[in-house]
């Protein structure tokens, strides 16, 4: 053991007075997606930073949603995990981590490599939201709208998008007349079912106090809009959701639509990909959900770089490299429509959902965040709870929108 110690120091000795440098391990955490372009944009980072850094090893791990956050949480609580991990923005998910201090202040690395230039400014909503520096960078920013079944929409008679949301409700009429569901969602995960309580809210209170109720300015109890958004909830999910939803993912809920068992679905622009790899995606259309305020809903994603990371540097040029424009060029249209990099734009030879994508975010006014960014998490657990009660008929809208106010209160 000694014998093969003093090699092992004499050769690590010779490679650094030789200039060589020592082979590092970059560990990055992130998730099991259900789209294979996305799985493999991680693949071939790990490609490229290694052909770029041949001393070095990436390792990506995938987990699932829910996986991932408790790997994080329990990373948070010790003294080792990754150099890089990635999650939603917002005070409510990414803002989980950073406040248990998991995330590194990248304010000397945006400094070095002109990140706050290089990405959309719509991506960056999140990462100066904490008092200690900059957190996280973007490395996709998506658009949620709605997703529908084009041979369904002509088979019941439903011969143009809505444009309003009176005319959304009228064809969830058409279609449960005609044998068909509306939407489908998945709600045994909270976040699928808030993506609709989330564009209600936008519907029914306009964008000024939709944002005042999210970032908590407003009385979610004396507000009429927020009961209304509820009691719209509750008309959308007594009738018009495809049943039953609550014991569903989001995975299953997309194998119905697929099905044809349901007409739409709420999703960001990376289902056009999903759509690709499981169906024909000339029969299926988008439009953004008619709130009447223009304003696009979507979110951003961010690479953090950990806390634990034992070279922080590496892990810096890792993001910088993910995001930089010869790599963002080569997964162009892997996470969507849209790529972070202001410079990387979609061929012509893009599908045409994609390019429809980008007449969407092109022509929106603005953009509001799901409700799980927005709110802190302890807010955004209660929100969940109380969406969930009201779909399953468990509360009414009024004392839905009082129980958001009593828990805001008492922060």
């Amino acid at each position: 053991m000694k014998l093969n110690t003093l090699i092992l120091s004499s050769a690590a000795s010779l490679a650094l007075l030789a200039g060589g440098a020592t082979a590092e391990d970059l560990t990055v955490w992130t998730l099991s997606y259900s789209s294979e372009k996305q799985s493999l944009a991680f693949k071939l980072a790990e490609e490229a930073f290694e052909a770029q850094n041949p001393d070095d090893n990436v390792e990506v791990i995938h987990r699932g949603t829910d996986e991932h956050k408790t790997a994080l949480r329990v990373a948070a609580g010790s003294d080792t995990g990754p150099d890089v991990y990635t999650m939603w923005a917002g005070l409510g998910l990414g803002g989980e981590y950073v406040n248990a201090g998991l995330s590194l202040d990248l304010t000397k690395y945006y400094e070095k490599y002109g990140w706050a230039d290089r990405v959309s400014v719509p991506s960056q909503a999140f990462v100066e939201a904490y008092a200690d520096g900059k957190h996280g960078a973007p490395y996709r920013f998506s658009g949620e709208a709605v997703y529908y079944d084009q041979t369904i929409f002509d088979e019941v008679g439903i011969d143009k998008e809505p444009e309003t949301y009176e005319e959304l409700k009228a064809a969830a009429v058409k279609l449960k007349e005609n044998g068909y569901a509306a939407f489908t969602f998945g709600g045994a995960v909270n976040w699928h079912v808030m993506r609709l309580m989330d564009v209600l809210l936008e519907t029914t209170c306009g964008a000024e106090k939709h944002d005042a109720l999210t970032s908590m300015e407003l009385d979610w109890a004396t507000e009429p809009c927020a009961e209304a958004a509820f009691a719209e909830m509750k008309w959308w999910a007594d009738d018009y959701i495809l049943a039953p939803f609550m014991g569903i993912d989001e995975k299953q809920a997309s194998t119905l639509w697929y099905a044809k068992r349901a007409a739409m679905m709420l999703e960001g622009d990376w289902m056009v990909n999903a759509i690709d790899e499981n169906a024909d995606v000339s029969e299926y259309g988008i439009f953004p959900f008619p709130t009447g305020t223009n304003r696009l809903y979507g979110f951003a994603e961010y690479l953090y770089v950990s806390s634990k990371s034992k070279n922080p540097d590496l892990a810096a040029e890792f993001v910088d490299m993910f995001i930089s424009t010869p790599f963002q060029s080569k997964i162009n249209g892997s996470f969507g429509a849209l790529s972070v990099n202001k410079d990387v734009k979609l061929g012509d030879d893009a599908m045409d959902l994609h390019k429809e994508w980008i007449e969407i975010f092109d022509a929106a006014g603005g953009t509001f965040v799901n409700g799980d960014q927005a709110f802190p998490l302890a807010v955004t657990t209660e929100y969940f709870r109380i969406i969930n009660e009201v779909a399953s008929g468990e509360m009414e809208p009024k004392s839905a929108a009082e129980a958001m106010a009593t828990f805001i209160g008492n922060l």
